[in-house]
């Protein structure tokens, strides 16, 4: 039986991994994936050398842990196809004992983008950044930063299956109590647009890169997920207990939060 990827097969792979209760944006990205190997490979019968080249394609393309992520959603397809003997190994990566510092964000510049946020008389984004940075939440999770969790001191976080509670330090509660008294947000989540919807991803992303320049950092180090990775730093490096810092995290796994603490050689 030729081995060729149909519409069909794409979208029960869709399905399955709903059922599999993946997160939404878990399934976006190894849909992605797919369809970056589907554009390689076109509608060819597939072999294990010609998702040999495909690694190799990645390999020169992308960053080991990019290619990594995109090999282990394109197994999972393969798996799902039943077609085991064409899943290939990730690329076997050093584990790094510091970090660039042009890659992580440090509190100086941290406190810097609040500024320039000020500065451009964005609220909203300031906010956001001191939440993520003063929780440790995934963007994707600003969702659950509601009124009736400020009323609580806390949230209740879902994601991957998983619930954890995130508590809102007072300082940061008293901010956001004033912000949503003045916006007149009565109920439901604290950041939202004009319509009432949470304010998405790609929107926190933009306004963030907007402030670069005036807060003099680089680009590179502007996104919200540096802000997980600040909060985690500071966070370990005050009580030194990489467990608890997996829980708050969400982390199923240490070796994930590992990733999140390793400092740079000037530190």
């Amino acid at each position: 039986m030729k081995r060729i990827i149909t519409s069909k097969k794409i979208k029960d792979f869709e399905i399955y991994l709903r059922n599999e209760e993946r997160s939404k944006a878990t399934i976006e990205k190894y849909m992605r994936d797919v369809r970056c190997f589907i554009s390689f490979v076109g509608d060819t019968e597939i072999d294990k050398q010609k998702v040999l080249d495909y690694k190799n394609k990645l390999s020169d393309g992308y960053a080991v842990a990019s290619a990594n992520s995109m090999i282990a959603a394109l197994n999972c397809f393969l798996r799902f196809c039943g077609w085991h003997d064409l899943c290939v190994k990730q690329f076997r990566v050093q584990r790094q004992a510091y970090c660039s510092e042009e890659k992580e964000l440090t509190r100086a510049e941290y406190l810097r983008l609040l500024e320039a946020a000020n500065k451009k008389h964005n609220e909203r984004l300031n906010l956001i950044i001191q939440t993520i940075c003063g929780t440790g939440i995934r963007v994707s999770e600003l969702q659950y930063i509601t009124v009736e969790a400020l009323g609580k001191g806390e949230a209740v976080v879902n994601c991957k299956g998983k619930n954890r509670r995130i508590f809102i330090v007072p300082e940061l509660k008293k901010k956001l109590l004033r912000y949503v008294k003045e916006q007149k947000i009565s109920s439901g989540a604290v950041f939202i647009t004009r319509n009432g919807k949470p304010v998405s991803r790609n929107n926190i992303w933009k306004e963030m890169k907007a402030l670069c320049e005036q807060a003099h950092v680089a680009p590179s180090k502007v996104f919200p997920h540096n802000l997980r990775h600040l909060f985690a730093r500071t966070f370990y490096s005050i009580e030194k207990d990489i467990a608890k810092l997996a829980d708050i995290l969400g982390h199923a796994s240490i070796n994930t939060t590992r990733i999140y603490i390793v400092t740079t050689g000037a530190e």
